[in-house]
């Protein structure tokens, strides 16, 4: 796995070198991205519409607390709310899609990590969460110790994914793109459990009584507002640190965390 970990990091430093030195996009240049999004009028916001409570889709519509978040921001720095357009991304090219561009921040459920912060530079945090175990109701696993020769689901591209190395590594670690496809495989029982952030993982235990969230936590996560790395974002993180203290300060962000994650 780690092998693989170096493997998959290696893949997406080579795609944005292939981005900036290959294809050399014409009109690239390093531009202050605050005064870009404050003359363009809208902001683009990486959100992972795979990740209910944080970000889903419910009757066509976009809901959930990193939506709601990205909201209050541009209320902040655009004041008008509505002035969003949201970039699907999932946990393996979301700091692809925010190096690249084609999102100015990302809002993702997404824990700052030293390994990370290589990439690219993150906002302070705004809230946090810890890695859980989701197993059925019905299993005899109770916590990582009974994991050993177990098939365990993780998200690729996600800090769970690393952490197992460390918590079961006799585990064997099945990645998934999405949540939907490591919570049906467990349904079917081709894995035995998936471990992620317990803020994501709740969405299953609420909608479906056949599965269980175990009680430890094995992490703590802080979760930041993610933007490309260099000089040209050094504005916008200062204006985005700005943002979350007046949310903090005005009980947004605990309001936000009530009504999303309980």
């Amino acid at each position: 796995m780690k092998k693989l970990a170096i493997f998959f990091s290696l893949i997406f430093l080579c795609m944005v070198a292939f981005y900036f030195l290959v294809l050399k996009p014409e009109k690239y240049e390093e531009v202050d991205l605050y005064s870009e999004i404050m003359q363009r009028g809208v902001i683009k916001v990486g959100i992972n519409t795979d990740a209910k409570p944080f970000a889903y889709y419910d009757n066509d519509k976009l809901i959930g607390y990193d939506v709601d978040l990205a909201r209050y921001i541009a209320q902040y720095i655009l004041k008008n709310s509505d002035k969003v357009e949201f970039v699907s991304v999932t946990p393996s090219n979301r700091m692809l899609k925010v190096s690249t561009g084609e999102a100015d921040i990302i809002i993702a459920a997404m824990t700052i990590t030293p390994q990370r912060k290589e990439i690219i530079d993150f906002s302070i945090p705004y809230d946090s969460a810890g890695q859980a175990l989701l197993v059925k109701s019905s299993s005899k696993i109770t916590s990582m110790g009974d994991l050993a020769g177990e098939n365990v689901g993780v998200i690729w591209g996600t800090t769970a994914e690393k952490n197992m190395l460390n918590l079961a590594p006799t585990a064997n670690i099945i990645g998934f793109k999405t949540y939907k496809d490591a919570y049906l495989a467990l349904k079917a029982g081709k894995i035995n459990a998936i471990t992620s952030d317990d803020a994501i993982l709740n969405r299953f235990v609420l909608d479906d009584s056949e599965v269980k969230l175990l009680s430890k936590r094995y992490s703590r996560e802080p979760y930041g507002i993610g933007m490309k790395k260099g000089k040209s974002t050094a504005k916008l993180r200062e204006v985005l640190n700005e943002a979350i203290k007046d949310m903090q300060q005005k009980n947004v962000i605990n309001r936000l965390h009530k009504t999303w994650l309980g």
